[in-house]
Parts: C-alpha cells; sequence; structure tokens
C-alpha cells in the first residue's frame, strides 16, 4: 500500500525512492509488526482476562501444566493482526504471492479461531470437529495448488520442487503437485500446532524458521543471488521477504508475553495460522524439500505423535496391553517427564532449530 502511495511521489520528493527497496520496506513491516504487538498486548492479555477468556488444560497432560489453566489465550488474534497489517501496508499489492500468503494466514486462522471459540467459549472440550479442521486445510491447500498451477511465477517451474545439493535441481510432481501442496499446507499447519505445548516453543522456532525463509526468499528473487547459489529463480518472491520479516516481527513480539511463564497463550488462532503461513512460503519459494530440515523440530514433534498412536494399538492388539514409546507425546512432553524443567526443553529446542536453520542454507554453498 505504502510502495503504490509513496514510490509515485519519488520524483516531488527523492526520499520517497527508498520504497523501492525490498529491504527497507521488509524491515519496516518488521518493526510495524513489532510496534502492535506492544501496543496491543497488554490491552488484549487484560481484556481476555477480564472476560475470561482461559487456556482449559488436559487432564492427561503433565500436571506441572495445571497452573497454566485459566492463562489468557486466543492471543493468536495478535499474531494474525501483526502478520497482515504490516504485510499489507509495506509489500506490493499487485503481487500474486503475497495475496497466497495473507489468505492462507487468514483462512487457518479463522478455523483456529472457530477450534478456540468452541473450546474456550462454548465449552466444546475437543472443540472443532476434527475432520471439518481437516476439510478445511485440504480447501485452503486446493485453492493455492490450483492458483499455482494455473497463474505460474515460471512456467518451466510451475509443478516443480527444488532438490537440495543439486545446483538448479528439481523434480517435476506434474500431475501430483496439486496434492503435493495440500499435503504440506495440512502438514505444516497440524505440526506447529502439535508443537504449541510449551511457553513460547512453537512461536520461537516459527520465528526462526521462517527467518531462514526469509533468507532464501530475498536470493530467489533477485537474478545476481539465484544465480551465484544455482537456485531457481522466482521473480515474485522477492516481496515474500516483506512477509517473511512481519511474520518474525510477530512471533518475536508475541515472544515477549509469550516466554516461561507466558501471560497469554496463542492457541489454535495462531498455530494453525503460522503452520499453513510457513508451508505457503515454502511452496512459492519451491523448497519444500528444504521445509523438512529447516522445521526439523515440527517433523520430529508430529512424528513422535504417530509413533505412539501406532505403537500404542499395535501392542495392544499384539500384546493385549497398551504400550507406549514416549513417556508422552509429542515430544516436549516426554523431555519434561523425564525431568527437564519447561525452559530448558524449550531453549534446547530453539538452540536445534537454530543449528538445523544454519545447516538448510549451508546446502546453497555445496551445490
Amino acid at each position: 500500500m505504502l510502495y503504490d502511495l509513496l514510490y509515485p511521489l519519488r520524483d516531488i520528493f527523492f526520499g520517497f525512492n527508498v520504497f523501492k527497496y525490498i529491504t527497507f520496506r521488509a524491515i519496516g513491516a518488521a518493526i510495524t509488526a513489532l510496534f502492535i504487538l506492544f501496543l496491543l498486548g497488554p490491552k488484549t492479555i487484560a481484556r481476555l482476562t477480564k472476560m475470561q477468556i482461559g487456556e482449559v488444560i488436559r487432564s492427561s497432560g503433565p500436571q506441572s501444566h495445571q497452573e497454566k489453566k485459566g492463562t489468557p489465550t486466543m492471543g493468536g488474534i495478535l499474531v494474525l493482526f501483526s502478520i497482515i497489517i504490516p504485510t499489507l501496508l509495506w509489500a506490493r499489492l499487485d503481487n500474486l504471492d503475497v495475496w497466497l500468503l495473507l489468505l492462507a494466514t487468514a483462512w487457518m486462522g479463522a478455523i483456529g479461531f472457530l477450534d478456540d471459540y468452541l473450546k474456550v467459549i462454548k465449552k466444546y472440550p475437543k472443540g472443532l470437529i476434527a475432520k471439518y479442521k481437516l476439510m478445511g486445510q485440504i480447501s485452503l491447500g486446493l485453492i493455492i495448488g490450483c492458483t499455482l498451477y494455473f497463474y505460474p511465477d515460471s512456467l518451466t517451474y510451475r509443478t516443480a520442487t527444488s532438490l537440495p545439493f543439486v545446483a538448479n535441481g528439481y523434480l517435476d510432481l506434474r500431475w501430483f503437485y496439486i496434492p503435493f501442496v495440500i499435503f504440506v499446507i495440512t502438514g505444516t499447519s497440524n505440526a506447529v500446532n502439535l508443537t504449541d505445548g510449551l511457553d513460547g516453543l512453537a512461536t520461537g522456532l516459527t520465528a526462526i524458521a521462517v527467518l531462514s525463509f526469509g533468507a532464501i526468499s530475498y536470493a530467489t528473487g533477485r537474478f545476481d543471488f539465484s544465480d551465484y547459489l544455482n537456485i531457481i529463480y522466482l521473480p515474485r518472491t522477492g516481496e515474500l521477504f516483506i512477509f517473511s520479516l512481519a511474520m518474525a516481527g510477530a512471533c518475536i513480539g508475541f515472544l515477549w508475553y509469550n516466554a516461561y511463564p507466558a501471560k497469554i497463550f496463542m492457541g489454535d488462532t495462531g498455530s494453525l495460522a503460522m503452520g499453513a503461513a510457513l508451508g505457503t512460503l515454502a511452496i512459492l519459494l519451491k523448497k519444500e524439500i528444504l521445509l523438512v530440515v529447516i522445521g526439523g523440530i515440527f517433523v520430529v514433534e508430529s512424528l513422535s505423535v504417530m509413533i505412539q498412536v501406532v505403537y500404542f494399538k499395535y501392542s495392544k492388539k499384539k500384546y493385549g496391553e497398551a504400550r507406549r514409546v514416549f513417556l508422552m507425546a509429542p515430544l516436549h512432553h516426554h523431555f519434561e517427564l523425564k525431568g527437564w524443567h519447561e525452559s530448558h526443553v524449550v531453549i534446547r529446542f530453539w538452540i536445534v532449530g537454530i543449528l538445523l536453520a544454519l545447516l538448510s542454507l549451508t546446502t546453497f554453498k555445496v551445490q
């Protein structure tokens, strides 16, 4: 919006020429996101507390979490505002990829809000029925997949995904591309949602991942950088750097209130939206495979749940009694029950997340 309004005035005042630069607008988006969080955060926490919109803690979870009962939740609304508003202000609105990211964020944010509303306000123990949540995720993936198929950034790479460690390497998925997009968005959205079980865990990991994709989007959107790094060049993706920094700023700002001991939880409103945005970002950059590395903690958290459920059912059928691989799933609860303090689990997972992000970025120089 600011680009469209102020950049055309550069002939009247040369200072408006700065709006041409993606880096300037990306930093502006990050600062705006932080400002919104710092401005609205205390008021939102006070309002949610007054309305008694507090987190419902599952009795099957770690006993140490029972003290969190009643902590204001649905703070994901703050995160959504802090991502969407700065992006609308600082990004170019003639860019299709920007609108797809905003759609993914708002779409899953709305589904997450409905889930939180049913759980917290209406007191439905399970919130939104899982199949309806899945239908929403699949529908979003179908819309984004079809849009990218019919309106690609590059005809050459329309149905492709990049291959790490291969110079300009890619795999053409052809007819499997749209189902692949649905799988990535659904999987990433659920993975971030599962990881959101400790104060600041999902928020910090998402910030790390999105900053990594921000760097990739900046390089992918510039011909000189992409040519030097031997990666796919996609002209539209430069503007995704602005969305990435807005989202990173929103995560860091929310972490101010969400770090241990949390004053507010994001709820499904935030975690489902951030997961969908992260998955969509990887799809737009053709870095879906690299997402497995950058979001490695999210992947492991999801796998721990699947392994636990499958082995639980298998052992019950085979041995007559249910057995577990982990003390509790997702994995962060396993380490809690092993005696790790919650803040230790979070910080150590962050460290691993940073290492994975650095590892993923080094792949560009070895291909």
